[in-house]
């Protein structure tokens, strides 16, 4: 198997094609069409409005990747621990505390983890208890051209929905206390791996426009305030329309003013699931996705899809599209299956390139400083006439949480890319029993002498306790590029899908983020029992 996964892999370079492009280089793979069997290209690979790559002030360790295609240089060979070390450095896991000895929440714990194929990775992540309101929040952000604009909008767009969902008293509290030059109300708890990244030079900046956004919701003078559904719809459309203004305003920091450019010009599309109660809200924006695992009475388990794939292959998007634009456009709107040639997802933040008028674009390009040392390159598409093509408003999808709802999956397009929704939720669920089986029963009376506690451990050992994943999301990446024809992770297959050099990796994989949200289902009939 070493051989031929190798062997193809190698052939697959020796057949590609590498084009010159301004600032980077384009390589598409032309295989032998009867053994591929990878998805590749699946994105804005052929991205040239705008490509923008940020370097990343906390890098993760570039472990067993290569940088040689040449076959002398190439080798597939990784010890299990080296596979575990690769594949868990992004594990992130929080359980819900216990309030007064029980769990109030309806969140019994969440897990995430994410793997990277572009160098450094687009993807980001989010997780976050509210503060000032009731509920969590969990988002996955996929980026395209660049990291800039999804990480941008993981930094910012939870804060935005938070605010939304704040009463009048609270958001004139919190307003009085920065006129007062007092300490700021806490809006989110934060749950983040060591390692994710922040743009800390422009923390003040994103706070003043938050600011001027609850200072909007201030002005609106109403006492009802928004649904969960308007306050997510309008946090996501205010964000998009702050990241176009701030890269439009005049700037005397340059740092500042290149970040804003980049964010701009790359893009990103988004999924976040707030749960309040049994109350749980998705909104999408693009093809990220968020599924639901439900265990029948029958102990059989079904899958419950919470969001669709705004893309070329959805009608309900053509259809939208269509009505949106002129007649004359009908042919020209989708190309190649890619909005206007160019991009997979019809909804995204950023990409002002298809979002600004031609005169627009030149305008902020021209007054700006060697944006092409940004990897910003002005780019108007074929049939470009009717501005905007883009979108970054969601679709909100709402489902009143029941105990045989166990877990929900939400990740970026490259699981979804090897893994159907079922497959996904039944990896998860027998991910679920197998850790449970493997737990040590620890049934036997205080005190308990050392020599029955190494028996103890030597009997987990030898189950191979240790070489289970603990963390689910580490189980589907694993299963997502380790699988083989019968849906068992191969060795070899996994190990040369990691050490694919980074030219070549993003061929055969994307960029691959997903968060595991598990439900209490105690609590859950506790809600529907107390009411």
């Amino acid at each position: 198997m070493s051989r031929t996964v190798s062997s193809w892999i190698l052939s697959s370079v020796r057949n590609s094609i590498v084009l010159q492009g301004k600032g980077r280089l384009y390589s598409i793979c032309i295989p032998n069409r009867n053994r591929i069997k990878w998805k590749f290209l699946s994105k804005a690979h052929l991205y040239p409005a705008g490509s923008c790559i940020l370097n990343d002030p906390f890098p993760l360790k570039k472990a067993f990747r290569h940088t040689s295609t040449e076959e002398e240089h190439f080798s597939f060979q990784l010890s299990p621990s080296q596979i575990n070390d690769i594949l868990r450095a992004g594990e992130l896991s929080h359980k819900t505390l216990d309030l007064d000895g029980r769990n109030a929440s309806s969140v019994l714990r969440f897990e995430s983890n994410q793997l990277a194929s572009n160098s450094p990775i687009e993807d980001r992540r989010s997780a976050a208890t509210c503060l000032q309101t009731s509920g969590m929040m969990f988002g996955v952000f996929d980026g395209h051209a660049g990291a800039a604009c999804a990480q941008a909008v993981s930094e910012r767009l939870l804060h935005y929905i938070a605010v939304s969902l704040m009463s009048r008293q609270t958001l004139e509290e919190i307003e009085l206390a920065v006129e007062c030059m007092k300490p700021v109300l806490p809006i989110l708890q934060w749950h983040k791996h060591p390692n994710d990244v922040e743009y800390r030079e422009i923390t003040s900046r994103y706070f003043e426009n938050l600011r001027v956004y609850w200072q909007h919701l201030l002005d609106l003078d109403t006492e009802l305030g928004f649904s969960l559904e308007e306050a997510m719809i309008c946090a996501f459309k205010r964000l998009d329309s702050d990241i176009s203004l701030e890269v439009q305003a005049p700037q005397e920091n340059e740092l500042m003013r290149n970040i804003a450019l980049q964010v701009a010009f790359s893009g990103a599309t988004a999924c976040v699931a707030h749960v309040d109660g049994i109350h749980l809200h998705v909104a999408n924006t693009g093809d990220c996705r968020a599924v639901l695992g439900v265990q029948e009475e029958d102990g059989s388990w079904s899958t419950l899809p919470l969001t669709r794939d705004h893309n070329a292959f959805d009608e309900f998007e053509i259809r939208r599209l269509k009505r949106e634009h002129p007649r004359s456009e009908e042919k020209t709107l989708f190309v190649n299956d890619r909005l206007l040639g160019i991009l997979m997802p019809s909804r995204a933040f950023g990409d002002v390139q298809l979002k600004w008028s031609k005169e627009l674009q030149h305008s902020v390009l021209e007054n700006s400083c060697d944006v092409e040392a940004l990897n910003i390159y002005q780019y108007v598409p074929p049939n470009y006439h009717t501005p905007p093509y883009l979108t970054a408003e969601p679709e909100v999808t709402y489902h009143k949480l029941r105990s045989k709802d166990k877990f929900l999956v939400i990740a970026s397009d490259g699981l979804w890319e090897m893994l159907s929704n079922e497959k996904v939720v039944k990896l998860v669920a027998g991910h679920l029993t197998e850790l449970n089986v493997q737990k040590p029963q620890l049934a036997f009376e205080k005190p308990v002498n050392l020599g029955f506690m190494h028996s103890l451990l030597l009997q987990r050992k030898n189950r191979g306790t240790t070489s289970l994943d603990q963390n689910t999301a580490t189980h589907l990446i694993r299963h997502a590029i380790g699988s083989n024809e019968y849906g068992e992770v191969d060795p070899e297959k996994l190990a040369a899908m990691l050490t694919l050099p980074e030219d070549l990796a993003r061929m055969y994989r994307d960029d691959i983020t997903v968060t595991v949200v598990y439900f209490n289902s105690e609590n859950i009939e506790n809600y529907y029992g107390n009411n």
